[in-house]
């Protein structure tokens, strides 16, 4: 069986100010490599000690939260090559299970949760240990639209 190389760049987005700036900065890389640019969110479930809410649904808000930091990135110009990836599960295992069909891994250095002092955010770090590519961890300075 031929080993094909992966034409796909994936980059985590949580909806983070880091995330969105990753997301900018993936765009023209994955065109000028002529890949596909693959948006990934992943959702967990309410724990059962959380207040039940019977018509709240988490993947279709991971969705929405997605399409809105896509929205934030490119505005109306978003890349042609972009698709859209929303799994239910942690942020790490997913995205480590992910990068097994890519080409790049992108990551912000910094997520919505943890320590605002910390440089490198736990995703991040574990992406960087255990992806099955290699991974690019953006700084989040602001790129061009």
């Amino acid at each position: 069986m031929e080993n094909t190389p992966s034409t796909k760049i994936i980059v985590g987005v949580d909806g983070s100010p880091q995330s969105i700036e990753a997301l900018r900065y993936a765009a023209p890389l994955s065109k000028a490599l002529g890949h596909e640019l693959q948006a990934f969110a992943s959702w967990l479930p309410r724990i059962a000690l959380e207040d039940y809410t019977p018509d709240w649904a988490p993947e279709a808000d991971a969705r929405t939260a997605l399409d809105a930091a896509i929205t934030q990135a490119f505005g109306e110009n978003v890349p042609e090559n972009l698709t859209r990836e929303v799994v239910m599960g942690p942020a790490a295992p997913t995205l480590i299970d992910a990068s097994k069909d890519a080409a790049m891994l992108i990551m912000g250095t910094r997520g919505r949760g943890g320590f605002k002092g910390l440089l490198l955010g736990s995703v991040s770090s574990s992406l960087a240990a255990h992806a099955h590519c290699p991974v690019l961890i953006h700084h989040g300075e602001k790129t061009e639209k």
